[in-house]
C-alpha cells in the first residue's frame, strides 16, 4: 500500500514553533552562563525568552497556526525557561553551594513551576465564560521575573542579594507557591486604554524606553515591584470576598473560592 504524501507546510505556519525553539535555546544558554558566572547575560537571556514566549502565542493566533503540538512544545520550553533556568541561575548567583536548605527551596520553586504548567495544560480547552481574562496563580514567565528580582536589585546597585542567601532562597519558595496558588492575577489581555488617555500611554512608553536604554536593571526592578503590587491588590480583594462570605453557605461555595474557580476557566497561555 502506497503511503499518502503529506502536503508541505508553509513556513509561516511553522514560525511560532521556530520562535519557541529560539526561546528554548535562550533558556539553555542562560544555564550555561549561570555556571560560567556570567550572571547578567544569563538573566538577560531569560528575559529574552519571556519576550519570545509572548510573541510565539501571538504569532500562532494571528497566523491561524495554533496546534496541539505547538501548545505542548511551548509548555515544555516554558518549564525549562521559567522554571529550571531561573532556579539554577539564582542558586548559582546568591545561594551558597553548601546551603542544602537553600537548594530545597530552589527545588520547590522548580517543581511548582512544573505543576503550574501541568494545571494550565489540563485546563487549556476550558470555556472562558466571556469574563475579564485573568490568570489563576502567577504565570510561569511572571514567576521567573519575580524569582530574578533579587538579581535585578543587585545589578541596579540597590542591594547585594548574595549577602542574604536564605532570604533569597525563601523568596524563591514563596514565588513557587504563588505559581500554584488559586489567586486571580493580572493578565495583559484585560488592559483597555480609553481614547483620551492614549497620549499618556505613548508618553509612558517613551519613559520606559529611556529607562531601558539607560537604567535597564532599575526598570526591571520597578516593573517587577509593580507586578507585586497587583498581586497584593488581588490578595486583598480575595480576602475581602472571603470575609463577606456567609458561613451557612457551606464549604467551597463562598465568593472567595468561587472567584478562584471562575478564573481557572479563564486561564490563558501560561
Amino acid at each position: 500500500m502506497i503511503a499518502r504524501r503529506r502536503e508541505p507546510l508553509p513556513f509561516l505556519h511553522l514560525l511560532p514553533n521556530v520562535v519557541t525553539i529560539i526561546g528554548l535555546c535562550a533558556g539553555l544558554t542562560a544555564i550555561r552562563f549561570a555556571y560560567a558566572e556570567k550572571f547578567a547575560l544569563a538573566a538577560g537571556l531569560i528575559l529574552f525568552a519571556a519576550a519570545l514566549d509572548g510573541i510565539d502565542g501571538l504569532l500562532a493566533r494571528k497566523l491561524n497556526s495554533v496546534s496541539p503540538f505547538g501548545a505542548e512544545l511551548d509548555s515544555l520550553c516554558d518549564f525549562l525557561d521559567f522554571g529550571v533556568a531561573p532556579g539554577i541561575l539564582v542558586y548559582q548567583f546568591a545561594i551558597t553551594a553548601r546551603n542544602d536548605l537553600g537548594w530545597v527551596l530552589v527545588l520547590v520553586y522548580i517543581v511548582c513551576c512544573c505543576l503550574r504548567l501541568a494545571r494550565f495544560n489540563v485546563n487549556r480547552d476550558a470555556p472562558t465564560g466571556g469574563r475579564v481574562p485573568r490568570f489563576v496563580g502567577v504565570p510561569a514567565p511572571a514567576g521567573a521575573m519575580l524569582a530574578l528580582l533579587p538579581m535585578f536589585a543587585t545589578f541596579a546597585g540597590l542591594i547585594d542579594a548574595r549577602d542574604w542567601p536564605m532570604i533569597v532562597a525563601s523568596w524563591l519558595g514563596v514565588v513557587g507557591l504563588l505559581m500554584v496558588s488559586r489567586l486571580p492575577t493580572f493578565s495583559p489581555k484585560a488592559i483597555r486604554v480609553p481614547r483620551d488617555k492614549v497620549r499618556f500611554l505613548l508618553i509612558g512608553t517613551a519613559i520606559l524606553v529611556g529607562l531601558a536604554l539607560t537604567r535597564f536593571w532599575l526598570l526591571m526592578v520597578l516593573m517587577t515591584l509593580a507586578y507585586v503590587v497587583t498581586l497584593a491588590h488581588a490578595a486583598i480583594r480575595l480576602r475581602g470576598a472571603d470575609i463577606d462570605d456567609d458561613p451557612s453557605d457551606g464549604p467551597g461555595e463562598g465568593p472567595g473560592e468561587g472567584l478562584a474557580e471562575t478564573h481557572e476557566d479563564e486561564t490563558i497561555r501560561g
